[in-house]
């Protein structure tokens, strides 16, 4: 009889067996009792993957695995299987951050964009839930999750809200993920903790008024004296500047050796010489604050500097990388949303004595909206696997970035276009949505940054 081949929660281990235990909750689950309103029973039991069966013990197995996926490949296989399902607890995760959006955060966010309100409460609320630290490990603080759940979460954020998602996505992953790879376990010891509970958020302080997509042209100086540095420059464009309790400050502490000469260094809003200026008037996000970082003598102590002096750029470029692959899942998120609040309205409005959901021109936009979201969730889950696996990421991320960014710019403006007129208006959500996609393609570097990255890759010139 052949012996049924099951994939263990350990996705390394391969074993022949027909009985299954399931792997302990994750920390996550543990806060969900916090909301009266999640439903903590899944919709089917934890069962592994059932690959194929095996003509005998002896058969050799190779298994390639993608984003949501298992590739069961061998010389005698008949019946190869490929899965691109979730697993029972990203199932949760996306099932429970969804009903908390929906009703904890969709009720007030047109009103928030209106008065470019920070979701303080909201945000907090989140946090109870593991959502700003998913990716930092539980010795740390956080709730220990793959990227690829992390992912789920941004998704379901920006679907309802883009801005939270920005704020979110910046404190998880610009901040936490290069402290957790480059900090010392004094700073971690420090600063992790507060940051994954939400205690406060973290900011990313690398651009400035002539030093965009040219991160190694900062101007900004750091010179040591004594047991401390002073730092003096400007900073423009900071998510969350003006709520954060940590930022990554980016100074040159060697000027002459350009890019190479750069330094990170851990900065509190308490720190003498530090100050927030002006805040940016948005076209879109208006409720995640973007503002200046004015460096007068900012004086920080030699024990807060982020690795070694002359890393900063790789910090940077490190955190960067990472933080497109966010931001691809925020724009499958807010592209999702404005699908369907599409299919929404194209049931709901009349015509021409009947619905414009039966007219072709709208079923083929809300076709092509469809299948555009789905390439770019497959690159953006792609590109975290690739992330979690520890293999060569390459431009993966760089991919998912560019195609969800402009993907999501061509759906919003669908949804407006299905909506008509009142989609031009301040009362439909698609016309946010639409304003808060404009920045994608140009935040966590330009769409023609990523262009440069994928073919430096493929042609080996990097």
């Amino acid at each position: 009889m052949p012996i049924p081949a099951v994939l263990s929660p350990n996705p390394r281990l391969l074993c022949a067996s027909s009985a299954y235990s399931p792997s302990p909750c994750c920390p996550f689950l543990s806060f969900l009792a916090l909301l009266p309103y999640v439903q903590l029973a899944a919709t089917s039991p934890p069962f592994p993957y059932v690959l194929t069966s095996l003509p005998r013990l002896s058969f050799r197995v190779s298994i390639i695995r993608t984003p949501r996926a298992v590739f069961f490949c061998g010389r005698e296989a008949a019946d190869d299987t490929m899965d691109f399902s979730l697993s029972d607890h990203q199932k949760l995760i996306r099932e429970t951050v969804r009903q908390f959006m929906e009703a904890e955060v969709r009720p007030a966010v047109r009103q928030r964009d209106r008065e470019e309100r920070f979701p303080t409460e909201e945000i907090r609320k989140l946090a109870a839930l593991g959502c700003c630290g998913m990716m930092t490990p539980e010795q740390w603080g956080g709730s220990g999750m793959d990227t690829v759940s992390y992912v789920l979460m941004l998704e379901e954020v920006a679907r309802v809200d883009a801005a939270m998602s920005t704020s979110l996505g910046v404190t998880n992953s610009a901040v936490q993920m290069p402290l957790l790879a480059f900090g010392n376990d004094a700073q971690k010891k420090k600063y992790l903790p507060p940051l994954a509970s939400g205690e406060y958020l973290g900011a990313f302080c690398l651009t400035e008024p002539q030093a965009g997509s040219d991160a190694a042209g900062i101007q900004s100086a750091a010179v040591r004296c004594g047991d401390k540095y002073k730092l003096n420059g400007t900073k423009t464009w900071v998510t969350n500047g003006s709520v954060a309790g940590l930022f990554i400050v980016f100074a040159k502490t060697d000027p002459a050796a350009g890019g190479k000469g750069m330094t990170a260094f851990l900065v509190e809003p308490g720190f003498k010489g530090f100050r927030v200026g002006r805040h940016e008037e948005k076209m879109g996000q208006r409720s995640s604050p973007s503002v200046e970082v004015l460096l007068n003598d900012c004086e920080v102590p030699i024990e807060n500097r982020l690795g070694e002096e002359g890393q900063g750029l790789k910090i940077a470029l490190s955190a960067l990388d990472g933080g497109r692959i966010g931001i691809g899942a925020q724009a499958v998120g807010l592209a999702q949303g404005a699908l369907e609040e599409s299919i929404k309205y194209a049931k709901q409005r009349k015509a021409f004595g009947k619905s414009i959901s039966e007219f072709q021109a709208i079923q083929w936009m809300i076709a092509d909206m469809q299948t555009e979201i789905e390439a770019a969730r497959a690159l953006t889950h792609y590109a975290a696997w690739l992330k979690d696996s520890g293999g060569r990421m390459g431009s993966a991320s760089s991919k998912a970035k560019l195609y969800a960014s402009e993907m999501v710019n061509r759906v919003v403006s669908k949804a407006v276009q299905i909506h008509g007129s009142v989609g031009y208006s301040r009362e439909t959500d698609v016309e946010r949505m639409c304003r808060d996609a404009r920045v994608i393609t140009i935040y966590e570097g330009t769409s023609e940054v990523q262009r440069m990255i994928i073919a430096r890759d493929l042609l080996g010139h990097g």
